[in-house]
């Protein structure tokens, strides 16, 4: 049930993809345009997500993702009624708003219910389900335009959120019991995600998460481009690209599940990196030769990049959520925002500059998993000197605000 409210922002990003090129035709608009149906809707997301954990840390997590849930298929219904792409992106927004509601407050549950290598497992089994909603959005929405207009993946998307809030509402325990709230006030709700971001470690961490993401999100943000324009693709064709990325997600969070408990978690992450940096590598080497510029090469060692961020992915986020036990909800919503924040932008200016050749998607895709290593790497270190100062100085300890 968790993993199925992680779904719903995949699919609401992923399934209307290939129906980029019908919509373009119909409103009249041009490549760069029918990107902002992705952006508008991460935007929105961002935004919200630093609200969603937080409220539910005051109201518990079971309201605030059925009323999420609730304006979520309001929203769907209004998308696939739009009558122009201005009307589309309104109702995008606010689909965006309500879609963060269970992907969010699903990690706080997480934490509510499990402690170190449980919640480990638990988040990588989550993961590893969750990933099969970007390899599957693609290849459902292909087939339901073969049936019909791009209005129907909206439809599809109201079904969706029907069987996943209602499944909520019926079945799902509430984890966050009244004894623990926090009291629900504007200023104290946005102090708290003040202390979040205050935090050193914290603040690491959030960007660590967007950066070992943001890397395979390149792609997933420039499908359109990378399918049509580069492969000479057709809507039917999204699997190429998101079969591959999922693949390698998918295993790489069993693997992460798997090893909880032999492996130490920060042990398991950076081994997750040297995996992703040596995908990386290899695929910048297979883009910059023509003879290998084209599929299958394209896309072949995809599976071994995405399978090194899968593994560090779900350790990254548990040290976040453990950095503050008090205020998971507000943790969960600063990294959230983060990534979010980054996603859209990329989507917006990123991937229409970048996708305009392979070898200039895989460079920055490489360059972005480099970065999100050497933060990694100077969290552990950092890290160490925090835990040596304050037990050798407990009470002179003051925490550095280096980043």
């Amino acid at each position: 049930m968790l993993a199925g409210l992680g779904m719903v922002g995949p699919f609401s990003i992923d399934m209307v993809f290939p129906a980029f090129a019908q919509m373009q035709v119909q409103f009249g608009v041009n490549e760069v345009a029918m990107q902002q149906v992705v952006s508008v809707y991460l935007l929105a997301f961002a935004v919200m997500s630093l609200f969603h954990g937080s409220l539910s840390d005051a109201l518990g997590r079971k309201p605030v993702i059925i009323v999420g849930g609730v304006i979520y298929i309001i929203a769907a219904i209004g998308c696939a009624l739009a009558p122009s792409l201005w009307v589309l992106l309104v109702f995008r927004a606010i689909q965006g708003m309500s879609a963060g509601a269970g992907q969010i407050v699903s990690r706080a549950i997480v934490r509510d219910l499990y402690q170190d290598a449980d919640a480990q497992r638990m988040m990588a089994q989550i993961s590893m389900i969750f990933g099969l909603a970007p390899a599957l959005a693609p290849i459902v929405g292909g087939w339901l335009l073969s049936i019909g207009p791009w209005r129907y993946l909206f439809l599809f998307l109201v079904l969706f959120g029907m069987l996943v809030t209602g499944s909520v509402a019926l079945l799902m325990p509430e984890t966050h019991p009244v004894s623990k709230r926090t009291p629900l006030h504007l200023r104290p709700l946005l102090q708290g995600l003040l202390d979040v971001w205050r935090d050193p470690s914290g603040r690491r961490l959030a960007i660590n998460a967007m950066l070992n993401f943001s890397g395979m999100w390149l792609y997933i943000a420039s499908a359109p481009l990378f399918i049509v324009n580069l492969l000479g693709k057709g809507e039917q064709d999204f699997w190429l690209l998101f079969v591959p990325l999922i693949s390698g997600m998918i295993l790489g969070s069993y693997v992460s599940g798997r090893l909880a408990g032999r492996m130490s978690g920060s042990r398991l992450a950076t081994l997750g990196y040297y995996i992703s940096l040596g995908g990386g590598a290899l695929n910048v080497i297979l883009t910059l030769i023509p003879a290998t510029a084209r599929l299958p090469w394209a896309v072949a060692v995809l599976p071994i990049y995405s399978f090194g961020v899968a593994t560090a992915f779900p350790i990254i986020t548990l040290a976040m959520l453990d950095r503050f036990p008090k205020s998971r909800g507000a943790a969960s919503s600063v990294q959230s925002f983060v990534s979010l924040l980054a996603n859209a932008l990329t989507s917006a200016l990123i991937a229409p500059f970048l996708a305009t050749a392979l070898w200039h998607l895989s460079t920055a895709s490489l360059a972005i998993t480099l970065a999100s290593f050497w933060l990694w790497q100077r969290h552990l270190r950092l890290s160490q000197d925090e835990d040596c100062a304050a037990t050798t100085t407990p009470m002179a300890y003051e925490p550095t605000d280096e980043m």
